[in-house]
């Protein structure tokens, strides 16, 4: 594997990302886009006004008109219930949000919020409450007796068309909200994600040899938070223009304060402080953008809620046990501990600690082993895994497989009496007990 076509991550915009995480920017842009449209289709009916005058023309029409006139029965209902309409959806919304939370773990939360159906919907939906106020608006506003003046033609069928939209994003909203709350594509979800993070990676062979000494540091000097994204491509040119090669001191995922150093300099003397302006991003709470460790640490909590006893769902943790071994099956021959970012000669000029095999091992395995030892089903799956990347591993990578398998079959003997019970729990099986 080669370096070549390698392109640092995307930049992780705190603003982009803000607004992916509200719910307030969409909505309000598409009420100012309902207002636009509603606008245009006016200007649309005052034209067609002046093209009726026509007898001939109003006669080849007066059909259309007449049903048009109709419309104005379903605007009137529509612009009463839709609001009822919304707070009754989103209430339910937040009531299966809040249950998706207790049962799985809070940071699932982030999906819904971050989910665009889920936007749109509730965008649809003001944009067809504010496109019906003004178009009843509009009959109301008519005084010519005559049909043609009095009846906004295209601004009726925009309505039937916003109403025929907004029934298809609820049938597509309550899909995909019911497919949230299962803990199935949860987990797929969260698999793929951190994929996609693993994937972002630079694929080459880290440096031979250490680097030279510490020179200097950078001290975090903005609000604390968890650190989110690196600017790997502005970060990358600073170090080369400079002829240093910078190292991040904190992992993603890290809690910096204030003061406390987040960048090294090695090899000479540092670039100026302006030329790592917005390089380092933090917030307050983690992201799947640049994170290797967040995927493995969201499975494990929901694996650890579901063996506790007041869930005790230890089917919902063979699941998570699934997909902690598959994304392990994935990073089991990559070299990890450290990401070096090259510039466009090859020279190293970023190097970034990421987690171990050790450490990703550890945090898969550790905490539901300790809270599984009761649950026969699970040790059985865990077992089951763990011999599966024992087959797979290189021998230096065995070592912590090797040490789980024996806490876990340790913990087993000591809390479980029956021989017969033991040798059961202790038997590897792919589906725990199927």
């Amino acid at each position: 594997m080669s370096d070549r076509g390698y392109r640092p991550p995307r930049v992780l915009s705190p603003l982009r990302e803000h607004l992916r995480e509200t719910f307030w920017f969409a909505p309000a842009l598409t009420l100012v886009c309902a207002i636009v449209l509603w606008f245009v289709a006016s200007e649309i009916d005052k034209q067609l006004i002046v093209y009726l005058q026509n007898e001939q023309a109003y006669d080849e029409i007066k059909d259309l008109l007449s049903i048009a006139e109709d419309t104005q029965t379903i605007v009137v209902t529509i612009s009463s219930a839709m609001m009822t309409f919304i707070g009754v959806v989103f209430s339910i919304s937040l009531v299966a949000v809040q249950m998706a939370s207790g049962q799985l773990t809070p940071r699932v939360v982030r999906i819904f919020v971050r989910s665009r159906i889920s936007k749109l919907t509730l965008s649809v939906f003001l944009a067809t409450f504010v496109f019906s106020l003004l178009v009843l608006s509009s009959y109301e506003s008519e005084t010519d007796p005559r049909l043609v003046t009095s009846v906004p033609f295209v601004q009726s069928v925009l309505t039937a068309v916003l109403v025929g939209l907004s029934l298809l994003l609820f049938i597509a909203y309550v899909s995909s909200t019911l497919r949230l709350m299962q803990v199935g594509p949860v987990v797929d979800r969260i698999t793929r994600d951190s994929f996609r993070v693993l994937g972002r990676m630079p694929s080459g062979l880290p440096q031979e040899g250490p680097i030279t000494a510490e020179t200097g540091q950078f001290v975090h000097e903005g609000r604390a938070g968890v650190l989110r994204d690196v600017n790997v491509a502005r970060l990358v040119r600073a170090a080369r223009q400079q002829g240093v090669v910078l190292r991040l001191i904190p992992r993603i995922g890290d809690f910096v304060v204030p003061g406390t150093p987040v960048l090294a300099v090695h090899g000479g003397s540092a670039p100026p402080r302006r030329a790592l302006r917005y390089t380092v991003s933090v917030g307050v709470e983690r992201t799947l953008h640049q994170d290797l460790a967040f995927g493995l640490r969201q499975l494990s909590d929901i694996a650890l809620r579901a063996v506790s006893p007041a869930v005790n769902d230890p089917t919902t943790a063979v699941q998570c046990l699934d997909r902690i071994v598959q994304f392990l099956t994935a990073l089991v021959d990559l070299p990890l501990g450290a990401v070096h970012h090259r510039d466009r000669e090859g020279a190293v000029r970023l190097v970034q600690d990421v987690p171990g095999w050790a450490d990703l091992v550890d945090l898969g395995f550790e905490e539901i082993r300790r809270c599984a030892v009761n649950s026969p089903q699970v040790t059985r799956r865990l077992l089951a895994g763990i011999d599966d990347l024992a087959l797979l591993a290189a021998p230096d990578r065995q070592k912590p497989l090797i040490r789980h398998r024996a806490l876990l079959v340790q913990a087993v003997e000591r809390t479980v009496p029956d021989a017969a019970e033991r040798e059961f729990a202790l038997l590897p099986d792919r589906q725990g007990i199927g």
